[in-house]
């Protein structure tokens, strides 16, 4: 039999070992007596946590209440969203600009959240972009999306977005080597080990959160997977787990697993920050986009910028590191106290943890095993803290308690295993309903885990819930961990696929919530900031409408004069100052989507008719008894017509006889 078909044949056998070994047994399998009330939340009371949840294919976040998991918010970001109109309106539009182009999807696999001294501060929320490189900050008092830079030289931002103690940098590694962006890329595939590279960029923030790509690390191409930054004694440090060493370019399920390990990768960050400062980069010709949304304005600027500062191992010594891991690493997690560093190989039958003072030992002492592309290599045993034995099958993330206890999540076998940091020894295990990726500790990748439970996000859900034909919903289970034994407390479902997530105390954010823009702080270039400041002006075949909404009614509510061929702008201002009372906005015929507009805020609709007719406008978002009579009406004349451009609120009398001309008039009956 070849390689490939005992590769084949073992990961098929796994599989089937998976689905017989992880089926309930019984309801009695599934939750304990008491799990009703531990999840309960009473009507006018809070959950404990957020859970600010990946969405993977569908591109925004998603937040959820824990314990209860219900599902609070969508939060736009690399996607766009019809329901309040992100990325299509003018204001938003300029958020999913890249070097490509517009860009309307792409994937969000993991989220990080900030941390001042290595505890969550509840200031903001980052995501990475896995199709199109990016990484955007999301506001936590807002919950909206703020900024997002796109990452040059890279190719699926997998290994993102993960972030240094003091929120200092935002860290995004390759998942795909490929020729660099001032190279010429029309290579051959085959050249792989020739042409490709790949890198791990370090995005700067200043105390308002601004990003900007301070440099990059120039790599051998390989694939980076995940990552932690240290913490505590080990801050200054991070951590990366490496696959495909073999550099394959084609079916890397058997190509990129022939070798018994392969690495994680330690980086001296304090380092080669040293080295920029010293000039010890080199500055290479690139083009990435740098989108930032302003408060003040209510919209979004798009930057192209042009240059990256690239810092390569081989010009900065003691910089980079490998570390052997076996096999086909996944996830790489740091415990509270910054000393262990635990690898989980796919394909590995044990979880090797490592010592990061023993790594400084081994540096120190060049306990080396050679060296690969130019990077020295610490011998795996010097590195080494020792290994959890017979913990599962397919070893992916873990995650920590207060108590001294790692939680890591078994893709084959379906389950999460508990196990003691003090000594590496399993002590307790529970099934999940099916497939889990990532697990989620409620500060579990902090300095501070505040435990008490833990829930699973599951890549199969079969016979969980009700069936939606082929595609089912996906989950996420919530457990215990206040005892010594995990106990399985709620199965909800979750939008998206959702990969990583991280729960925070309500209180940390809460207290932070925005509740409404102050109309006078309103710096929109097209704002009404009262009815009297409604008007609609032509500008050549553009015609800009200054409208406000406030219950019930919009101003200006009829308009007419608009020609075919012209561009409308509805510059809708909600006047509202009152906390949840948004105003949508709706045209028909409108190939784009609806705005919802926030209390105070500005947003803007472009639309273009198509034929000659009377268009009714609406407020799409319920906001009164009176929201049906929330209406007006667009009227369109052919080319060339002359029907002078008018408009009016609450006017009654009859039409008058039309004349030429386009000043706009506002009568008030």
């Amino acid at each position: 039999m070849s390689t490939r078909s005992m590769i084949t044949a073992g990961f098929a056998a796994i599989a089937a070992f998976s689905l017989h070994s992880c089926k309930p047994k019984g309801a009695q399998t599934a939750v304990t007596g008491d799990a009703a009330s531990k999840v309960y939340v009473a009507p006018g009371k809070f959950d404990e946590f957020y859970n600010i949840v990946s969405g993977g294919f569908n591109g925004q976040m998603s937040v959820y209440g824990i314990p209860s998991g219900r599902l609070f918010r969508i939060i736009p970001v690399f996607s766009q969203f019809p329901e309040n109109g992100w990325g299509y309106s003018e204001e938003t539009k300029p958020m999913l600009n890249t070097s490509h182009g517009f860009a309307p999807w792409d994937d969000l696999h993991h989220i990080a959240l900030s941390t001042t001294k290595g505890e969550h501060d509840g200031r903001w929320a980052f995501g990475n972009a896995n199709n199109t490189p990016r990484i955007a900050r999301v506001s936590l008092s807002t919950f909206r999306t703020e900024e997002i830079i796109e990452i040059p030289n890279s190719a699926g931002n997998h290994s993102s977005p993960f972030i240094t103690e003091n929120s200092e940098y935002v860290v995004a590694g390759t998942r795909f080597s490929v020729p660099m962006d001032n190279q010429n890329g029309d290579v051959p595939i085959s050249s792989y080990k020739q042409n490709f590279k790949g890198t791990v960029s370090f995005i700067k923030l200043d105390t308002s959160g601004h990003m900007n790509l301070a440099f990059q690390l120039r790599l051998p191409g390989i694939n980076f997977d995940l990552a932690r930054a240290g913490k505590g004694k080990s801050a200054g440090w991070f951590f990366f787990s490496c696959y495909n060493s073999e550099q394959a370019n084609t079916l890397l399920e058997v190509n990129a697993s022939a070798k018994d390990k392969d690495f994680i990768m330690a980086v001296n960050w304090k380092k080669a920050e040293e080295y920029a400062r010293a000039g010890k980069g080199v500055t290479e010709n690139v083009r990435y986009a740098h989108n930032v949304y302003d408060e003040k304005t209510h919209s979004a600027t798009s930057t192209i910028k042009n240059t990256v500062l690239v810092l390569d191992p081989k010009d900065c010594p003691d910089m980079v590191y490998f570390i052997p891991c076996p096999k086909s690493p996944h996830g790489c997690d740091v415990s509270p106290d910054g000393e262990s560093i635990v690898g989980s190989g796919k394909l590995a039958a044990v979880i090797p943890v490592f010592s990061y003072d023993k790594i400084q030992q081994a540096i120190a002492s060049k306990a080396f095993d050679g060296n690969y592309d130019g990077i020295p290599v610490i011998k795996y045993e010097a590195a080494l803290r020792g290994e959890v034995q017979k913990p599962g099958l397919g070893p992916l993330h873990t995650e920590f308690d207060a108590k001294g206890n790692a939680y890591t999540s078994f893709f084959v076998s379906s389950e999460i295993v508990k196990w003691s940091l003090k000594d590496l020894k399993v002590l307790d295990r529970v099934p999940t309903y099916y497939s889990i990726g990532h697990l989620s500790v409620p500060g579990g990748p902090t300095a501070k885990p505040h435990g008490k439970y833990v829930i699973a996000y599951n890549k199969i859900t079969k016979d969980r819930y009700l069936p939606t034909g082929p595609e089912l919903t996906q989950s996420a289970q919530l457990y215990s961990i206040e005892g010594d034994k995990m106990k399985l407390l709620l199965d909800f479902p979750t939008t998206g696929e959702p990969h990583y997530a991280e729960a925070i105390p309500a209180e940390l954010i809460m207290k932070k919530s925005r509740k409404i823009y102050k109309i006078e702080e309103n710096q929109h270039p097209f704002v009404a900031k009262g009815e009297g400041q409604a008007k609609v002006e032509r500008k050549g075949n553009q015609v800009h409408v200054y409208m406000t909404s406030i219950r019930s009614h919009f101003t200006p509510d009829n308009i007419e004069g608009v020609r075919m061929g012209d561009e409308v702008y509805f510059h809708v201002t909600n006047l509202e100052q009152d906390w949840d009372v948004p105003h949508g906005f709706a045209v028909k015929g409108a190939n784009n989507a609806e705005i919802l507009i926030m209390p105070g805020e500005t947003q803007t609709l472009k639309w273009t008719p198509d034929r000659v007719g009377i268009f009714p406008i609406y407020c799409t978002d319920f906001c009164s008894a009176l929201h049906q009579e929330m209406q007006g009406y667009v009227r369109v004349s052919p080319a060339g017509s002359n029907v002078p451009l008018t408009f009016s609120t609450g006017k009654t009398a009859p039409a008058a006889p039309e004349a030429g001309g386009t000043a706009g008039v506002k009568t008030k009956n």
